[in-house]
């Protein structure tokens, strides 16, 4: 693989062409599943699981708090325990409330894939002052305690199957990425450049940094190395409408999206299944949705933002709790998003 990039790049500093490895991810095809294949990642749901995860991060996690350690570590815990490679982005920045100390975690199935399918999530919660009346109770379920969930269930129920493809093909193109932002709440007024995507912002400076191969003379760094972000939030509740909102950089990746949950609806594989969730309508406040993916998309990263307009009603409300759930539409979800990893990744 290393001889390969290095003829990749010195075909672009001679020639001022892409790397192979760069080209390559920007004609990515997804293989689409037979049927037979479709049931099968279908029939991987385990929604005990799902919701022994979900309990262990549906705290009040405000950043730098004990709680909020308690359950990076368990994100961790959990990644390293389905034999990924976890490290931790750490820094401490200066904020509205003092300064604090935030971790971003990432996670990543191969890391010497030159390629990444990246599914990110945040898993701080957002801070309210707390009275002598009012204690914060605001735990985040949809906020983004289930976004989390879903990523290390995908990550649990597919384990065989990634395994199994890491051990037959260890020179892969393109592996799968997590990454869970920290510090994605503002602490008092919402500012992408100050106070908010504290964890976001900072990643993706880093990475833009680090060049990628080291020490090469191409120009391409970190985030050269990811093909698609894809940010989950505010995921959980009943009949979400999840528009396309980027349709010149990553429209055919929601189409796909959009193939996946029609196919498994007409396998009668998704539970009370009424309306398609990916709905292609007009939808003119797209760049004003800001979120996490803010500062990557700016440096050139294609974005698939998967978040519902309208906001579910108990966005950043004290309701934003275990009863504001509806799981049926949780396990739809994640089967598509399952199946939407093993077509992207060709499993």
């Amino acid at each position: 693989m290393y001889k390969i990039l290095l003829n990749s790049l010195l075909l672009l500093l001679v020639h001022g062409q892409k790397p192979g490895w760069e080209k390559e991810k920007n004609t990515h095809q997804a293989r689409a599943l037979r049927s037979r294949d479709l049931k099968d990642v279908a029939s991987l749901s385990d929604l005990d699981h799902f919701k022994s995860v979900l309990q262990q991060i549906l705290k009040v996690r405000v950043v730098d708090t004990p709680a909020h350690r308690n359950v990076r570590d368990f994100i961790i815990k959990q990644m390293e325990g389905l034999r990924w490679n976890v490290y931790t982005d750490a820094f401490s920045e200066d904020t509205p409330l003092g300064m604090k100390n935030f971790h971003n975690i990432i996670a990543t199935l191969n890391p010497d894939a030159p390629r990444r399918l990246v599914l990110a999530c945040h898993y701080d919660s957002k801070y309210y002052p707390s009275t002598r009346k009012h204690k914060n109770k605001f735990v985040g379920a949809i906020d983004s305690a289930v976004p989390c969930s879903m990523m290390i269930n995908l990550a649990y129920v597919m384990h065989d199957h990634l395994q199994a493809t890491l051990q037959e093909n260890a020179q892969q193109e393109v592996t799968l990425q997590f990454i869970f932002f920290d510090g994605e709440e503002a602490f008092d007024t919402w500012n992408v450049n100050s106070d908010a995507v504290y964890g976001a912002r900072h990643l993706a400076n880093q990475l833009e940094k680090k060049s990628f191969p080291t020490n090469n003379r191409a120009g391409t760094n970190e985030l050269h190395r990811m093909d698609l972000f894809v940010l989950l939030d505010l995921l959980g509740t009943s009949d979400p409408i999840i528009p396309d909102y980027f349709p010149k950089q990553s429209g055919k990746w929601y189409e796909q999206l959009q193939s996946i949950e029609q196919r498994l609806s007409r396998e009668n594989k998704l539970l009370q299944h009424d309306k398609d969730y990916f709905r292609t309508h007009p939808w003119y406040g797209a760049n004003r949705i800001e979120d996490d993916h803010v500062h990557f998309m700016k440096k050139g990263v294609p974005i698939l933002h998967v978040i519902p307009t309208p906001f579910p009603h108990v966005w950043h409300k004290e309701k934003d709790n275990y009863s504001a759930l509806d799981f049926a539409t949780i396990d739809n979800l994640n089967k598509i998003f399952r199946v939407f990893v093993a077509e992207y990744l060709h499993l």
